[in-house]
Parts: structure tokens; C-alpha cells; sequence
């Protein structure tokens, strides 16, 4: 079984992402999500992204590299939207990563050096989401570069694997747990 770092989006450490973090447990993995925004959450994502930029975002990124001390090196790191940045720069920065899972969100592999060899990465996004297509060339490189897998999901919600949110698409998160699940089975 893995041992995951889940870092939850701009709209707080919500009941989705508690629950999101309850399946994985429940399949029999041990999961770790820190609370970046210290019990703050929000109905919107404009709300939330307020409050990230106010906080500033390399301070959020630094605050989930250093959630990460005291827990084992063989992680899998995954992140929801904005949790994806330190989700991915700890993969890329911190020796021993086991996977990554990138959710809703994907920056170059440039942004924080280059991808570790034989390190298995997910990318899960939908094809028509405004806050996606801004990454899915970032995500195509990264899986392409790192022979992962790209899933595109029908439509244009962004947030739609969290369960307490309007975006949440229950096909689609169930495919994408599904998928995640594999995903883990295999490493």
C-alpha cells in the first residue's frame, strides 16, 4: 500500500477532499493532508484564490515542502488544483518520490527542474475547463516526458473529483478514484 501527501485547492481543505482522502484510506493506504490555509475554506473559487494570492503562493508551496518533513521519503505526492504546485515541486525536489498524482492542475517540468527518472505520474483534468487548458500543454509534456497518463474527462467543471462542491461530476470522479486506485495498486 502507498503512503500519500494529498494537498487540498484554493477553496480550503474541504469535505470533498476529506472525503477524497477517506476512499484512499479506506482502499488501505495511509494518506497525509495538511491544512495549507489553517481552517480556512470557501464557498468560491474566486474566494479561495483571494485568499491564496493575500497568503501569496510561493508561501503556500513552501508551506506543503515543509508538511512533507518528518514523513517517509517514498511518498506519492498529490494535489488539487493549486495544491498540485507543492505536490509536483516535491516530486521533482525531494529524493524518493514513488508517484505523483496531479489533479485539475499541471506546471512544466521546467518550473521545478526536471522529472525524476522512472517516477509514474497521473494527470487528471477536464477537456473543456478554462482553469485546464491553460495546462494541458504542461500536462502532455510531463506525461509524454515521463511516459504517464493524461486522462481528459468530458466537460468543463474544474474542481469536479470534490464531492462538497457545485463543479463536483460524480461519473467523473469515480472514474478518476478508479483510475487512481489502479494508479496506486501498481506501484
Amino acid at each position: 500500500m502507498s503512503e500519500i501527501l494529498l494537498f487540498h485547492h484554493a477553496q480550503g481543505l474541504t469535505r470533498g477532499v476529506l472525503a477524497f482522502a477517506e476512499q484512499l484510506r479506506t482502499a488501505g493506504h495511509t494518506v497525509h493532508v495538511p491544512d495549507l490555509y489553517h481552517g480556512h475554506t470557501f464557498d468560491t473559487l474566486d474566494e479561495g484564490i483571494a485568499y491564496a494570492r493575500s497568503v501569496g503562493f510561493q508561501q503556500l508551496s513552501e508551506d506543503g515542502v515543509r508538511a512533507a518533513q518528518g514523513l517517509p521519503e517514498t511518498l506519492v505526492y498529490a494535489g488539487f488544483s493549486l495544491g498540485v504546485s507543492p505536490a509536483q515541486r516535491l516530486v521533482q525536489t525531494r529524493p524518493g518520490a514513488a508517484g505523483a498524482l496531479l489533479f485539475h492542475a499541471c506546471f512544466p517540468v521546467s518550473e521545478f527542474g526536471s522529472w525524476p527518472h522512472g517516477v509514474p505520474v497521473q494527470v487528471h483534468g477536464m477537456e473543456n475547463d478554462p482553469w485546464f487548458e491553460e495546462d494541458a500543454a504542461a500536462a502532455r509534456e510531463l506525461t509524454d516526458a515521463a511516459q504517464g497518463d493524461l486522462f481528459l474527462y468530458p466537460g468543463s467543471r474544474h474542481l469536479f473529483a470534490d464531492r462538497s462542491l457545485a463543479d463536483h461530476d460524480a461519473g467523473a470522479a469515480e472514474l478518476l478514484m478508479e483510475r487512481v486506485l489502479e494508479f496506486l495498486n501498481r506501484i
